[in-house]
């Protein structure tokens, strides 16, 4: 039934979207298919990679002492819940860990929280960590070969060898989509984001900018320095408001190696 002039058609749940997601063939929710469609599957091969960045207006994603709780209000993270809520695994780098002690669980939308992974080559993340809280999700240690590990119960641990002292993103997620892991979020931080894609391992990126100018403070993005404009890549990108922040959905297929 159609609404009236004087009724208002109310947006699907969230739950409606959750419900569709994962069934092969299944049609999404309208109002939720132009920016959770692109996630359902990867066009290169079995796996689906998206990065997510929170930052200022003017390009920052922390003070210059690194605080950052909280750049992005509650429309972002909720978004951010959102893409936890629909992935295999989520993946943060040691600096984060280290700098946020985050949770990286679903706590503002409904949703199964999902595996916990930390790229920590010399494993020097402390075993009592929030990311490595038991509440029965999997939670994974990714470091260097013949790196020395404490770990709590129940952390798996997976060693991948080392070039210069980092874990190449695309042995990350090989090891990864061995692990059964299909649908992974990059989540931070920055040196980590832009890691994954700089090497080309990332299907999408989703970057939420807050309306706030820092004029100082730590840069989204951490990638070579060019001399020439030409040398810039323009990204194919479609812009989605959330109340008073924007979310720019940034297509970086045409650059996705094959990863398995």
């Amino acid at each position: 039934m159609k609404p009236t002039s004087t009724e208002v058609a109310q947006p699907t749940s969230w739950s409606n979207l959750l419900d569709a997601f994962s069934q092969e063939g299944a049609l999404l929710p309208s109002d939720w298919a132009p920016l959770f469609g692109p996630l359902r599957a990867g066009g290169r091969d079995a796996m689906m990679v998206v990065g997510q960045l929170g930052q200022t207006l003017d390009g920052r994603i922390a003070t210059i002492t690194g605080h950052s709780k909280y750049i992005n209000g509650p429309s972002g993270l909720t978004h951010l819940h959102r893409l936890r809520a629909v992935v295999d695994a989520v993946v943060v780098g040691v600096g984060t860990a280290v700098a946020d002690d985050p949770r990286l669980n679903v706590r503002l939308v409904s949703g199964k929280h999902p595996a916990r992974v930390v790229i920590d080559p010399h494993a020097r993340l402390k075993p009592d960590s929030l990311v490595w809280s038991d509440d029965g999700t999997r939670r994974i240690m990714i470091v260097a070969d013949q790196a020395k590990t404490i770990t709590p119960p129940g952390v798996e641990v997976l060693s991948i060898p080392a070039t210069n002292g980092h874990l190449a993103p695309a042995d990350i997620l090989r090891a990864l989509f061995a692990c059964g892991f299909k649908r992974i979020l990059i989540e931070g931080g920055a040196d980590t984001v832009s890691r994954f894609m700089l090497a080309g391992c990332l299907d999408r990126l989703h970057v939420i900018v807050a309306p706030i100018i820092m004029g100082s403070g730590r840069a989204g993005f951490s990638l070579p320095a060019i001399e020439h404009m030409d040398q810039a890549v323009r990204i194919k990108m479609h812009a989605h408001a959330l109340e008073d922040e924007m979310l720019f959905d940034c297509d970086l297929s045409a650059q996705r190696v094959k990863l398995v």
